[in-house]
């Protein structure tokens, strides 16, 4: 029996029995997508680290920095620590006082419908390229455990998670949220504890260490420019993603939201210490793996006992579920909301229910289409990250925090900056994609201002009571 396969397989039968428990309180779609607007400070906490701390926290970052060091790090943990920080510290609680259910809910109130259907078909690509990259995380992880190819693992990955996400919507994902954050602290800690006592301990370890791979910043290695862009592609591209947005939404108040972000952030700090520690010591292991994404499982099938290697990887499943279904459950939210109900204003509940799951499995569907466009779990995260993201950031800057400007300026620039990112990003390799697309982004909405003026008097842009 091989008994990797059937932990994991225990592992995601729990997972579907809480989430067909939580199913049978899904009476809206506020409660599968916001679950009632009831999470308080545990459940919100777990569930932004958890949602956040995905397949390329674990997986891609050990991978990187298996290849480059901590020069890798940037992104992880750094850039989203200071993401969901900055979310904290000026977003969060702006956002939850507005009671959305998305962000281009924000768009309209502020803008116009045109404006807020623009901004959800910009957001929907990015969160199906991050859900593709964390099915092919999982495939990752049944290809090492087992003899199946890769791509037969990463089919067998997108089938469990498409049927684990349909069922419970946002609350049951909270409640999973809080047992994987869990085992993902317990997983991690305890690889990377006996990697160190493998070793020799703690200074055998960073002895063990190549040199040229403790050096964090390279300055020799590409321009400031690039340097920036590599900073600001996970704060600015995640910051306003629709899977943190709806963690505040759902949160019962709004110092719950902010509080459990600051909270999360601390926490995913602390964790991603470990992935980086399994990289730095995998060449002491397998200093010539080709396949540098499946350094982590392979380093636990080595070292840990067959219990702790159970638990480890289903620690490795938490990770990928818990940030998945929170990425198709976002599309869902993105297209049902303010794409298809504009449309049909009287639809009951059950029948918008019966469509957000629907829309979950087709999200699911595109996503495995996905995870065969790059070769790096973190690549595809990276890509996620800039599509779309800066342009959403820039746009809700000015709807929440100036009356400048009205929906021509919104649509101008929404639509000039995902150009210029495209041009930039696919057609001239530009080494600062974000970069531009921010300074598009502002231009052109703001130079638009002289014409089109300030918001209506009357039309308030104080939060909603």
């Amino acid at each position: 029996m091989n008994f990797e396969i059937f932990g994991i397989a225990v592992y995601v039968l729990i997972m579907l029995y809480v989430g067909y428990v939580v199913s049978k309180k899904i009476k809206s779609d506020d409660d599968y997508f916001l679950a009632g607007r009831s999470l308080g400070p545990v459940l919100g906490t777990f569930s932004i680290f958890a949602t956040w701390f995905g397949a390329e926290s674990c997986i891609g970052t050990s991978g990187k920095v298996f290849r480059n060091g901590l020069s890798g790090t940037h992104a992880d943990p750094f850039g989203y620590t200071i993401c969901i920080m900055l979310m904290a510290m000026f977003f969060a609680r702006v956002l939850w006082n507005k009671q959305i259910t998305t962000l281009p809910d924000l768009f309209r109130k502020r803008f116009s419908p045109t404006a807020e259907k623009m901004a959800a078909i910009i957001m929907i690509p990015s969160s199906i390229v991050w859900a593709g990259a964390q099915i092919r995380a999982f495939g990752q992880i049944i290809h090492v455990t087992t003899d199946y190819s890769v791509a037969l693992a990463v089919t067998v990955a997108a089938v469990v998670v498409i049927i684990y996400t349909m069922f419970g919507g946002l609350l049951a994902d909270a409640y999973n949220d809080l047992i994987q954050g869990i085992a993902i602290i317990i997983g991690l800690f305890i690889l990377m504890i006996v990697m160190i006592n493998d070793v020799g301990g703690v200074s055998a370890a960073i002895a063990a260490v190549k040199v040229e791979h403790l050096e964090f910043l390279k300055l020799e290695e590409g321009s400031w420019l690039s340097r920036w862009e590599t900073w600001l592609v996970p704060i600015l591209g995640s910051l306003m993603s629709q899977e943190l947005v709806s963690r505040v939404s759902a949160s019962k108040s709004a110092s719950v939201a902010v509080n459990s972000a600051w909270r999360a952030a601390g926490i995913y700090m602390l964790i991603g210490i470990a992935p980086i520690t399994v990289g730095l010591l995998g060449h002491v292991y397998h200093p010539n793996i080709l396949e540098t994404d499946s350094i982590m499982p392979m380093l636990a099938k080595t070292h840990l006992p067959i219990f702790l290697y159970i638990l480890f990887i289903g620690a490795l499943v938490a990770a990928i579920l818990s940030t998945v279904d929170s990425t198709l459950l976002a599309v869902s939210a993105l297209i049902t909301h303010n794409l298809v109900y504009p449309f049909y204003p009287n639809l009951p509940e059950k029948r918008k229910v019966f469509l957000a799951r629907s829309f979950v499995m087709l999200s699911g569907i595109c996503a495995y289409a996905m995870t065969f466009s790059s070769e790096s779990v973190t690549d595809m995260v990276e890509t996620a990250s800039s599509l779309g993201g800066p342009t959403i950031l820039v746009m809700v800057c000015f709807a929440l925090f100036s009356q400048w400007g009205n929906h021509i300026n919104a649509i101008v620039a929404m639509c000039t900056s995902v150009i210029v990112w495209f041009f930039s990003h696919f057609v001239f390799e530009a080494e600062a994609p974000v970069i531009y697309t921010v300074v598009s982004c502002l231009v052109s909405y703001l130079i638009l201002v002289p014409f089109t003026g300030t918001k209506k008097k009357g039309a308030s842009l104080k939060p909603a009571p």
